[in-house]
């Protein structure tokens, strides 16, 4: 159901409504379409949600202009068609009774490293929905990268390697590791809270996609190491699996306007927040829906292994 390729992407930052029937287009040639012709709600019926997940599993993300119609509960609702929502396992929701996560970049809550959500619990989410609801002049994109294809276009021996390795995911992870500025209050508060509880949960590191088949690659931020090998290994071959992953081939950046709404298979992709939007106010809302737990190819299932609530 693909049309001809789109610049929407790069469009002006005014959103609008679109008039056209139901289209998908392309804007990158591994992941990523823009979706036209849709106003996202619960009330879609069951061939257009269907329509919408066979798009999302071919094109790993989908983008959707001028959908400001759409609040809160609304993007809840529309999420639970895909699904069970639920909420962060240990950042609160946005209020009571709800289940979405509020990312408020006055917060600190700056997402800006490569990451697939909550890979440190074991069925974590196979879907994401991310609406704007603040969005800065300049700046503030998103990038998400396929890691099936970045897994089908490993070297053969690379190939082979991935195919046995396990990798330790943590919510505890070393926020330092890329940062260039020091870390502000609002930010040690936002990752105390992160890691409130303790998670850990060893996931192979290529997983079979339970509707498509394909292979994909479980790494991004949340790893620790590889289990079985010392930490100096697993730095290293972390980093040349993950320069593989962030391939420009295998990515897609949005430029959001405000009302836009972002899809994707979170079994199947990394994202990254650019944050490069200073001192600029950014406000994004996200529904999850609950995930399986991950299969290797040799039929293992991801085990927890350790779950564990801090003392303050």
């Amino acid at each position: 159901m693909s049309d001809t390729p789109t610049l929407a992407a790069d469009s002006a930052r005014q959103p609008v409504a679109s008039q056209e029937p139901f289209q998908v287009r392309p804007i990158g040639g591994r992941i990523g379409a823009e979706v036209r012709g849709v106003a996202l709600s619960a009330d879609l019926d069951d061939a257009a949600i269907g329509a919408i997940n066979q798009a999302l599993l071919e094109h790993k993300v989908l983008f959707f202009r001028g959908q400001s119609h759409l609040d809160d509960a609304a993007q809840e609702a529309f999420a639970a068609r895909f699904g069970e929502t639920v909420a962060h396992p240990t950042v609160p929701s946005l209020a009571s009774g709800s289940r979405l996560l509020e990312l408020d970049s006055k917060h600190g809550t700056r997402a800006n490293s490569w990451h697939t959500d909550v890979t440190f619990v074991d069925a974590y989410p196979k879907i994401s929905i991310l609406r704007g609801v603040v969005i800065p002049p300049a700046g503030g994109d998103t990038v998400w990268a396929n890691t099936a294809a970045a897994y089908a276009n490993l070297p053969p021996p690379l190939r082979a390697l991935a195919d046995t390795l396990w990798a330790l995911h943590s919510n505890a992870y070393d926020y330092a590791a890329t940062r260039h500025v020091a870390d502000t209050e609002s930010e040690r508060e936002y990752r105390k809270q992160f890691t409130s509880t303790l998670y850990e949960t060893e996931h192979p590191v290529v997983r079979v996609h339970p509707e498509t088949g394909e292979r994909t690659l479980v790494l991004g931020h949340f790893v620790q190491r590889f289990v079985g090998l010392s930490q100096r290994d697993s730095d290293r071959l972390v980093e040349l699996f993950h320069d593989h992953v962030t391939r420009l081939e295998n990515t897609v950046r949005w430029r959001w306007t405000q009302g836009d709404v972002a899809i994707w298979d979170n079994r199947a992709t990394q994202h990254y927040a650019v944050a490069d939007y200073g001192d600029a106010h950014r406000v994004v809302r996200r529904a999850t829906v609950h995930g399986d737990v991950p299969v290797s190819i040799d039929g293992r299932t991801s085990r927890i292994v350790r779950q564990e609530t801090r003392t303050a």
